[in-house]
């Protein structure tokens, strides 16, 4: 890899600058990755589709939290480059890395159409209500095909995780989702140091980010049935798992959980104070969709509050 500044010339290991620009937009510095990764004079196929695969996970990850909508071309961009990279096979099998990489941009497919049936009028919306039916159910299949289609522990997990947040936020399928998001605990937990990568990222000896995630949503289901002891203790591990990864927005949201069993045990002051800070914090970086859920919180709003539940046809 050879970037170029003035008269400068500098080689980067392609891994590294990838992995540079991960820790970027797990933090929260969209445009800075994105920026980095554009300036890789990649030529080869498979380097110009890692690139373009990371960029645009760069910004579906800026429209989750950023509210931004720029996934879309950057993802035409990287299946544009996957395509071509298959195409130099020249009808080879594909080897073990290319497979990865095509299972990893069907899986930013699933998130982004996620993201799409989540977000309402610009707002996230749980439930439903709003949401084209067919558009769920395709949802639901898309992420059944990468469960069985993965090629390691950890991206089977990251599947099974989103089985668990469409049947919980697209179909209210409150009883069905929890099985999920346990599968998806288990194969984050593989092995005992924890990494920090995701689909797409790092896979060996688990995933701190996937935990985190089962975790979060796990300790959801414990709020909603009154086991707050419990949902404190996953939350605040969540809190903890996401910090270690770097993930600043991510974090950022996770303290807004605590900050709903601060109220729940009745020290209102102490909520507020916490969640005043989390909206500054939020706004401060840029994640604009945390900082509107932590105003909501301070008008009396419930983040955790469950979906509805769907409309029977009987």
């Amino acid at each position: 890899m050879t970037n170029t500044a003035s008269t400068l010339r500098t080689a980067v290991p392609l891994d590294e600058l990838i992995a540079a620009a991960r820790e970027l937009r797990i933090g929260g510095r969209w445009e800075r990755a994105t920026r980095l990764l554009d300036s890789g004079g990649a030529t080869d196929p498979r380097s110009r589709a890692l690139l373009t695969l990371a960029a645009a996970e760069v910004a579906l990850e800026s429209d989750w939290f950023g509210g931004t909508a720029l996934a879309e071309p950057r993802l035409a961009d990287a299946e544009e480059c996957v395509e071509v990279l298959i195409a130099s096979l020249d009808g080879k099998p594909a080897d073990e890395a290319q497979a990865d990489i095509r299972w990893d941009l069907d899986f930013l497919r699933l998130r982004h159409g996620y993201l799409g049936q989540l977000r309402v009028d610009g707002a996230f919306r749980a439930g439903p209500d709003g949401k084209d039916p067919d558009a769920s159910a395709a949802l639901r299949t898309h992420a059944e095909r990468l469960r069985g289609e993965a090629p390691d522990d950890v991206r089977r997990g990251w599947a099974e995780m989103y089985l668990g947040l469409v049947a919980d936020n697209l179909f209210a399928e409150r009883d069905v989702a929890p099985g999920h998001y346990e599968a998806a605990l288990c194969a984050g937990e593989a092995g005992e140091a924890g990494g920090t990568g995701e689909a797409g990222g790092s896979h060996n000896a688990g995933d701190d980010l996937l935990v985190r995630e089962a975790l979060r949503h796990l300790g959801d289901h414990d709020h909603d049935h009154g086991d707050h002891a419990r949902a404190r203790e996953r939350w605040s591990r969540a809190t903890e798992l996401g910090a270690r990864a770097g993930t600043v927005p991510g974090t950022l949201s996770q303290q807004l959980l605590l900050a709903v069993l601060t109220r729940d045990a009745g020290d209102e002051a102490g909520a507020v104070a916490l969640v005043h800070e989390i909206a500054r914090w939020a706004g401060a970086v840029g994640a604009v969709t945390t900082e509107a859920q932590a105003r909501g919180f301070l008008a009396g709003a419930d983040p955790t509050a469950p979906p509805a539940p769907a409309e029977s046809d009987s």
